[in-house]
Protein backbone atom coordinates (compact mmCIF):
# COMPACT_ATOMS: atom_id res chain seq x y z
CA UNK A 1 0.00 0.00 0.00
CA UNK A 2 1.47 3.38 -0.89
CA UNK A 3 1.23 7.07 1.14
CA UNK A 4 -1.52 9.67 1.32
CA UNK A 5 -0.91 11.43 -1.99
CA UNK A 6 -1.59 8.44 -4.21
CA UNK A 7 -5.08 8.37 -3.21
CA UNK A 8 -5.49 11.57 -4.32
CA UNK A 9 -4.29 10.88 -7.92
CA UNK A 10 -7.04 11.96 -10.31
CA UNK A 11 -8.41 14.32 -12.83
CA UNK A 12 -5.97 16.61 -12.34
CA UNK A 13 -2.97 14.45 -12.32
CA UNK A 14 -4.46 13.09 -15.87
CA UNK A 15 -5.07 16.57 -17.46
CA UNK A 16 -1.42 17.40 -16.88
CA UNK A 17 0.06 14.16 -18.18
CA UNK A 18 -2.55 14.30 -21.29
CA UNK A 19 -1.12 18.17 -21.75
CA UNK A 20 2.30 16.74 -22.23
CA UNK A 21 0.92 13.56 -24.47
CA UNK A 22 -0.97 16.24 -26.66
CA UNK A 23 2.56 17.14 -28.00
CA UNK A 24 4.82 14.30 -26.79
CA UNK A 25 7.58 16.36 -25.64
CA UNK A 26 9.00 14.36 -22.93
CA UNK A 27 12.03 16.26 -22.15
CA UNK A 28 12.35 19.57 -19.69
CA UNK A 29 14.25 21.42 -22.53
CA UNK A 30 12.21 23.13 -24.87
CA UNK A 31 11.95 26.14 -27.13
CA UNK A 32 9.71 28.86 -25.41
CA UNK A 33 8.12 29.42 -28.74
CA UNK A 34 6.96 25.34 -29.66
CA UNK A 35 3.68 24.63 -28.54
CA UNK A 36 4.22 21.16 -28.36
CA UNK A 37 6.51 22.09 -24.88
CA UNK A 38 4.41 22.80 -21.72
CA UNK A 39 7.26 23.39 -19.39
CA UNK A 40 5.64 20.93 -16.82
CA UNK A 41 8.95 20.71 -14.64
CA UNK A 42 9.95 24.16 -14.69
CA UNK A 43 6.31 25.26 -13.60
CA UNK A 44 6.42 22.81 -11.02
CA UNK A 45 9.90 23.45 -10.02
CA UNK A 46 8.77 27.33 -9.51
CA UNK A 47 5.37 26.71 -8.15
CA UNK A 48 7.23 24.70 -5.70
CA UNK A 49 10.09 27.09 -4.14
CA UNK A 50 6.83 29.62 -3.87
CA UNK A 51 5.36 27.12 -1.48
CA UNK A 52 8.26 26.48 0.58
CA UNK A 53 9.23 30.33 0.25
CA UNK A 54 12.67 29.00 -1.18
CA UNK A 55 14.24 31.55 -3.92
CA UNK A 56 15.25 28.67 -5.82
CA UNK A 57 14.55 24.51 -6.89
CA UNK A 58 15.36 22.28 -8.87
CA UNK A 59 13.19 19.13 -9.88
CA UNK A 60 15.41 15.51 -9.66
CA UNK A 61 14.70 11.91 -10.71
CA UNK A 62 14.67 10.56 -6.91
CA UNK A 63 14.82 11.85 -3.26
CA UNK A 64 18.07 9.99 -3.43
CA UNK A 65 19.32 12.22 -6.21
CA UNK A 66 18.30 15.04 -4.35
CA UNK A 67 20.62 14.64 -1.53
CA UNK A 68 23.42 13.72 -4.00
CA UNK A 69 23.06 16.84 -5.37
CA UNK A 70 22.72 19.12 -2.15
CA UNK A 71 25.94 17.53 -0.97
CA UNK A 72 27.37 18.07 -4.48
CA UNK A 73 26.80 21.55 -4.08
CA UNK A 74 27.67 22.84 -1.03
CA UNK A 75 31.46 20.85 -2.08
CA UNK A 76 31.63 18.09 0.85
CA UNK A 77 33.76 15.05 0.09
CA UNK A 78 37.06 13.15 0.89
CA UNK A 79 38.02 14.39 4.72
CA UNK A 80 34.64 15.52 4.95
CA UNK A 81 31.98 14.48 8.10
CA UNK A 82 28.23 14.75 7.93
CA UNK A 83 26.06 13.71 11.26
CA UNK A 84 23.42 11.81 10.05
CA UNK A 85 20.62 9.68 12.70
CA UNK A 86 20.66 5.94 12.81
CA UNK A 87 17.47 6.02 12.28
CA UNK A 88 16.31 7.33 8.83
CA UNK A 89 16.01 5.98 5.18
CA UNK A 90 19.62 4.51 3.98
CA UNK A 91 19.86 7.07 1.06
CA UNK A 92 20.58 9.46 3.97
CA UNK A 93 23.76 7.76 4.98
CA UNK A 94 24.72 6.36 1.26
CA UNK A 95 24.60 9.29 -0.24
CA UNK A 96 26.69 10.86 1.99
CA UNK A 97 29.34 7.69 1.48
CA UNK A 98 28.78 8.06 -2.63
CA UNK A 99 30.02 11.90 -2.11
CA UNK A 100 33.14 10.02 -0.69
CA UNK A 101 32.28 11.67 2.75
CA UNK A 102 32.09 10.31 6.13
CA UNK A 103 28.53 9.98 7.83
CA UNK A 104 28.73 9.96 11.40
CA UNK A 105 26.28 8.77 13.35
CA UNK A 106 24.11 10.01 15.62
CA UNK A 107 21.15 9.06 18.27
CA UNK A 108 17.58 9.87 18.05
CA UNK A 109 15.28 10.56 21.18
CA UNK A 110 11.74 10.18 21.38
CA UNK A 111 10.43 12.09 19.11
CA UNK A 112 12.42 9.43 16.59
CA UNK A 113 14.67 12.15 14.93
CA UNK A 114 18.27 13.63 15.54
CA UNK A 115 19.06 13.99 19.61
CA UNK A 116 20.77 17.81 19.43
CA UNK A 117 22.47 16.97 22.51
CA UNK A 118 24.34 13.69 20.64
CA UNK A 119 25.05 15.94 17.63
CA UNK A 120 27.32 18.28 19.97
CA UNK A 121 29.30 15.14 21.44
CA UNK A 122 29.89 13.82 17.38
CA UNK A 123 30.88 17.31 16.13
CA UNK A 124 35.08 16.72 15.16
CA UNK A 125 37.34 18.94 13.29
CA UNK A 126 36.43 17.19 10.56
CA UNK A 127 32.91 17.97 10.66
CA UNK A 128 31.37 19.65 7.85
CA UNK A 129 27.75 19.46 7.88
CA UNK A 130 24.81 18.13 9.74
CA UNK A 131 21.41 16.29 8.04
CA UNK A 132 18.56 16.43 9.89
CA UNK A 133 16.21 13.73 8.91
CA UNK A 134 12.24 15.16 9.67
CA UNK A 135 11.83 11.19 9.84
CA UNK A 136 8.00 10.01 9.65
CA UNK A 137 6.78 13.39 9.21
CA UNK A 138 7.81 14.52 12.68
CA UNK A 139 9.83 18.10 11.73
CA UNK A 140 13.37 17.97 14.08
CA UNK A 141 13.94 20.47 16.54
CA UNK A 142 15.88 23.21 13.83
CA UNK A 143 15.94 25.38 16.48
CA UNK A 144 18.73 23.90 18.80
CA UNK A 145 20.20 22.23 15.69
CA UNK A 146 20.75 25.61 13.87
CA UNK A 147 21.88 26.83 16.99
CA UNK A 148 24.43 24.19 17.16
CA UNK A 149 25.29 24.76 13.06
CA UNK A 150 25.81 28.31 13.36
CA UNK A 151 27.94 28.13 16.91
CA UNK A 152 30.59 25.43 15.29
CA UNK A 153 30.39 26.86 11.55
CA UNK A 154 28.75 23.79 9.79
CA UNK A 155 26.44 23.72 6.74
CA UNK A 156 23.04 21.82 7.38
CA UNK A 157 21.18 19.80 4.97
CA UNK A 158 17.65 19.09 5.55
CA UNK A 159 16.65 15.66 4.59
CA UNK A 160 12.71 16.62 4.11
CA UNK A 161 12.10 13.49 1.55
CA UNK A 162 9.57 12.21 4.35
CA UNK A 163 8.08 15.46 5.79
CA UNK A 164 6.76 17.74 2.80
CA UNK A 165 4.64 20.51 3.36
CA UNK A 166 5.60 20.18 7.33
CA UNK A 167 7.33 22.97 9.28
CA UNK A 168 8.93 24.21 12.84
CA UNK A 169 7.37 26.95 14.49
CA UNK A 170 5.54 28.63 11.77
CA UNK A 171 8.62 28.08 8.99
CA UNK A 172 8.12 25.60 6.79
CA UNK A 173 10.96 22.40 6.60
CA UNK A 174 13.56 23.16 3.80
CA UNK A 175 14.29 26.96 4.60
CA UNK A 176 16.33 26.41 7.77
CA UNK A 177 19.38 25.00 6.25
CA UNK A 178 21.28 26.22 3.04
CA UNK A 179 20.28 23.34 0.87
CA UNK A 180 17.27 21.08 1.19
CA UNK A 181 15.60 17.47 -0.68
CA UNK A 182 12.34 16.25 -1.15
CA UNK A 183 11.05 12.74 -2.53
CA UNK A 184 7.97 12.15 -4.87
CA UNK A 185 8.43 8.06 -4.02
CA UNK A 186 4.94 6.67 -4.14
CA UNK A 187 5.06 6.27 -0.02
CA UNK A 188 5.47 10.20 0.43
CA UNK A 189 3.01 12.80 1.60
CA UNK A 190 2.95 13.63 -2.33
CA UNK A 191 4.04 11.33 -5.16
CA UNK A 192 4.77 11.28 -8.56
CA UNK A 193 6.00 7.60 -8.59
CA UNK A 194 9.46 8.82 -8.22
CA UNK A 195 11.23 11.73 -8.18
CA UNK A 196 12.87 14.56 -6.02
CA UNK A 197 13.34 18.09 -5.85
CA UNK A 198 15.66 20.42 -3.45
CA UNK A 199 15.68 24.09 -2.41
CA UNK A 200 17.65 26.57 -1.15
CA UNK A 201 17.80 30.48 -1.25
CA UNK A 202 21.63 30.58 -2.16
CA UNK A 203 22.15 31.24 -5.94
CA UNK A 204 25.73 29.38 -6.36
CA UNK A 205 24.34 26.54 -4.55
CA UNK A 206 21.46 26.57 -6.94
CA UNK A 207 24.18 26.36 -10.12
CA UNK A 208 25.79 24.03 -8.87
CA UNK A 209 22.89 21.57 -7.49
CA UNK A 210 21.36 22.25 -11.00
CA UNK A 211 25.17 21.39 -12.44
CA UNK A 212 25.32 18.33 -10.87
CA UNK A 213 22.09 16.86 -12.04
CA UNK A 214 22.53 17.67 -15.59
CA UNK A 215 26.11 16.96 -16.64
CA UNK A 216 27.44 20.36 -15.17
CA UNK A 217 24.62 22.48 -17.56
CA UNK A 218 23.76 26.36 -16.32
CA UNK A 219 20.32 26.35 -14.74
CA UNK A 220 17.66 26.45 -17.18
CA UNK A 221 19.22 25.38 -20.42
CA UNK A 222 17.98 25.36 -23.99
CA UNK A 223 19.58 23.36 -25.91
CA UNK A 224 23.07 22.18 -26.01
CA UNK A 225 25.26 24.49 -24.76
CA UNK A 226 29.53 24.14 -24.86
CA UNK A 227 32.31 25.87 -22.92
CA UNK A 228 29.34 27.19 -20.33
CA UNK A 229 29.23 23.72 -18.36
CA UNK A 230 30.43 24.83 -14.44
CA UNK A 231 30.76 21.30 -12.49
CA UNK A 232 31.04 17.06 -13.70
CA UNK A 233 27.69 16.25 -13.01
CA UNK A 234 25.43 13.40 -13.02
CA UNK A 235 21.61 12.73 -15.49
CA UNK A 236 19.15 13.11 -12.96
CA UNK A 237 16.62 15.41 -15.11
CA UNK A 238 13.05 14.71 -14.30
CA UNK A 239 10.69 14.05 -17.39
CA UNK A 240 7.59 16.09 -18.75
CA UNK A 241 5.59 13.48 -17.31
CA UNK A 242 6.59 12.98 -14.57
CA UNK A 243 6.85 17.18 -13.93
CA UNK A 244 3.20 17.25 -14.94
CA UNK A 245 1.83 14.36 -12.37
CA UNK A 246 4.27 16.55 -9.53
CA UNK A 247 2.66 19.98 -10.49
CA UNK A 248 -0.90 18.51 -9.54
CA UNK A 249 -0.15 16.69 -6.69
CA UNK A 250 1.84 19.42 -5.25
CA UNK A 251 -1.12 21.57 -5.31
CA UNK A 252 -2.98 19.33 -3.36
CA UNK A 253 -0.12 19.26 -0.49
CA UNK A 254 -2.15 21.31 2.15
CA UNK A 255 -5.59 19.75 1.33
CA UNK A 256 -3.81 16.40 2.20
CA UNK A 257 -1.91 17.30 5.13
CA UNK A 258 -5.49 18.99 6.82
CA UNK A 259 -7.12 15.71 6.11
CA UNK A 260 -3.84 13.58 7.23
CA UNK A 261 -3.76 15.67 10.90
CA UNK A 262 -7.86 15.67 11.41
CA UNK A 263 -7.72 11.67 11.19
CA UNK A 264 -4.62 11.52 13.52
CA UNK A 265 -6.10 13.67 16.22
CA UNK A 266 -9.11 11.46 15.72
CA UNK A 267 -7.71 8.47 16.41
CA UNK A 268 -5.81 9.83 18.93
CA UNK A 269 -8.80 10.94 21.30
CA UNK A 270 -9.98 7.85 20.85
CA UNK A 271 -7.17 5.74 22.20
CA UNK A 272 -6.41 8.81 24.87
CA UNK A 273 -4.02 7.65 27.74
CA UNK A 274 -2.63 4.46 27.33
CA UNK A 275 -1.37 2.22 29.93
CA UNK A 276 2.52 0.96 29.71
CA UNK A 277 2.40 3.29 26.52
CA UNK A 278 3.24 6.65 25.02
CA UNK A 279 3.19 8.93 22.44
CA UNK A 280 6.38 9.78 20.34
CA UNK A 281 7.33 13.22 21.16
CA UNK A 282 6.32 15.48 18.39
CA UNK A 283 8.14 18.99 18.72
CA UNK A 284 5.78 20.90 16.75
CA UNK A 285 2.24 19.39 16.77
CA UNK A 286 1.14 22.29 14.55
CA UNK A 287 3.50 21.24 12.20
CA UNK A 288 3.94 17.51 11.33
CA UNK A 289 2.46 15.53 8.89
CA UNK A 290 0.46 13.63 10.58
CA UNK A 291 1.02 10.23 8.64
CA UNK A 292 1.64 7.96 11.61
CA UNK A 293 1.15 7.44 15.35
CA UNK A 294 3.74 5.71 17.05
CA UNK A 295 3.77 4.07 20.33
CA UNK A 296 6.35 3.94 22.30
CA UNK A 297 5.85 1.29 25.15
CA UNK A 298 7.37 0.79 28.45
CA UNK A 299 8.93 -2.69 27.94
CA UNK A 300 9.93 -4.21 24.46
CA UNK A 301 8.18 -7.51 25.00
CA UNK A 302 4.84 -5.54 25.76
CA UNK A 303 5.90 -3.79 21.89
CA UNK A 304 6.81 -7.09 20.65
CA UNK A 305 3.32 -9.02 21.92
CA UNK A 306 1.49 -5.98 20.47
CA UNK A 307 2.86 -6.60 16.92
CA UNK A 308 2.33 -9.73 16.80
CA UNK A 309 -1.09 -8.92 17.37
CA UNK A 310 -1.22 -6.50 14.53
CA UNK A 311 0.88 -8.42 12.20
CA UNK A 312 3.71 -5.92 11.97
CA UNK A 313 6.96 -5.32 13.25
CA UNK A 314 8.94 -3.33 16.45
CA UNK A 315 10.84 -0.46 14.79
CA UNK A 316 14.13 -1.73 15.30
CA UNK A 317 12.93 -4.85 12.65
CA UNK A 318 11.29 -2.29 10.26
CA UNK A 319 13.59 -2.50 7.31
CA UNK A 320 16.41 0.14 5.29
CA UNK A 321 15.29 2.65 7.96
CA UNK A 322 17.64 1.10 10.56
CA UNK A 323 21.18 1.53 10.34
CA UNK A 324 21.07 -2.14 12.11
CA UNK A 325 19.61 -3.27 8.53
CA UNK A 326 21.54 -1.78 6.41
CA UNK A 327 24.34 -4.29 5.62
CA UNK A 328 25.81 -2.80 2.54
CA UNK A 329 26.49 0.39 4.34
CA UNK A 330 28.07 -1.44 7.66
CA UNK A 331 30.23 -3.45 5.21
CA UNK A 332 31.08 -0.84 2.98
CA UNK A 333 30.44 -2.52 -0.03
CA UNK A 334 31.10 0.33 -2.48
CA UNK A 335 30.78 -0.30 -6.44
CA UNK A 336 34.25 0.23 -6.46
CA UNK A 337 37.58 1.28 -4.57
CA UNK A 338 36.80 4.20 -2.87
CA UNK A 339 38.07 6.20 0.57
CA UNK A 340 36.08 3.50 2.10
CA UNK A 341 38.34 0.30 1.54
CA UNK A 342 40.93 2.14 4.21
CA UNK A 343 39.44 1.43 7.76
CA UNK A 344 42.30 2.93 9.44
CA UNK A 345 41.42 6.50 7.96
CA UNK A 346 37.37 5.93 8.58
CA UNK A 347 35.71 5.43 11.69
CA UNK A 348 33.83 1.79 11.63
CA UNK A 349 30.02 1.95 11.16
CA UNK A 350 28.60 -1.09 13.74
CA UNK A 351 25.28 -3.14 14.32
CA UNK A 352 24.41 -1.52 18.15
CA UNK A 353 26.67 1.42 17.77
CA UNK A 354 24.00 3.47 19.23
CA UNK A 355 22.58 1.98 22.05
CA UNK A 356 19.53 4.92 23.05
CA UNK A 357 18.70 4.54 19.32
CA UNK A 358 18.25 0.99 19.66
CA UNK A 359 16.31 0.88 22.76
CA UNK A 360 13.63 3.32 21.34
CA UNK A 361 13.33 1.45 18.36
CA UNK A 362 13.03 -1.70 20.01
CA UNK A 363 9.76 -0.64 22.01
CA UNK A 364 8.35 1.44 19.35
CA UNK A 365 5.29 0.45 16.57
CA UNK A 366 4.27 2.52 13.82
CA UNK A 367 0.30 2.79 13.70
CA UNK A 368 -0.43 3.69 9.79
CA UNK A 369 -2.11 7.39 9.68
CA UNK A 370 -1.64 8.17 5.97
CA UNK A 371 1.62 6.08 4.99
CA UNK A 372 0.67 2.35 5.08
CA UNK A 373 4.05 0.70 4.74
CA UNK A 374 5.19 -2.51 6.11
CA UNK A 375 8.54 -1.66 5.34
CA UNK A 376 8.25 0.94 8.06
CA UNK A 377 6.21 -1.06 10.54
CA UNK A 378 3.36 0.34 9.51
CA UNK A 379 0.85 -1.86 7.93
CA UNK A 380 -1.71 -1.67 10.17
CA UNK A 381 -4.06 1.57 11.18
CA UNK A 382 -6.14 3.56 9.19
CA UNK A 383 -5.46 5.59 5.60
CA UNK A 384 -6.30 8.81 4.49
CA UNK A 385 -9.78 7.53 2.97
CA UNK A 386 -10.96 5.93 6.35
CA UNK A 387 -13.94 7.70 7.48
CA UNK A 388 -15.27 7.86 11.64
CA UNK A 389 -16.10 4.40 11.56
CA UNK A 390 -13.27 2.74 9.96
CA UNK A 391 -11.14 4.96 12.65
CA UNK A 392 -13.85 3.80 15.61
CA UNK A 393 -13.00 0.19 15.08
CA UNK A 394 -9.16 0.76 14.67
CA UNK A 395 -9.22 2.52 18.10
CA UNK A 396 -11.28 -0.03 19.41
CA UNK A 397 -9.02 -3.05 18.53
CA UNK A 398 -5.95 -1.43 19.69
CA UNK A 399 -7.05 -0.45 23.40
CA UNK A 400 -8.75 -4.48 23.41
CA UNK A 401 -5.34 -5.49 22.57
CA UNK A 402 -3.57 -3.94 24.94
CA UNK A 403 -5.49 -4.70 27.42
Amino acid sequence: MPGPGYYFLGEEEEKEVLDVISGWHLSRYGLADNEKFKHKVSTFEKEFAEYIGAKHCVAVSSGTGALLCCLAALGIGVGDEVIVPGYTFIASISTIMLSNATPVLAEIDESLTIDPDDIEKKITSKTKAIMPVHMLGNPCDMERIMAIAQKHGLYVIEDCCQATGGSFKGKMLGKFGQISAFSLNQFKVITSGDGGMLVTDDYDLYERAFGFHDQGHKPNRMGVEIGKRSIVGMGMRMTELTGAVALAQSRKTDTILKILREKKSKLKNRLGDLKGVSYRRINDPDGECATLLTLIFEKKESAEAFCEKIESKTLINSGWHVYNNMEQILDFKMAGPSVFTANDQHPMLKAHMLPRTDDILARSVNISIGVVDKGIGAGFGISILSDDDEIDIVAARIKDMLA
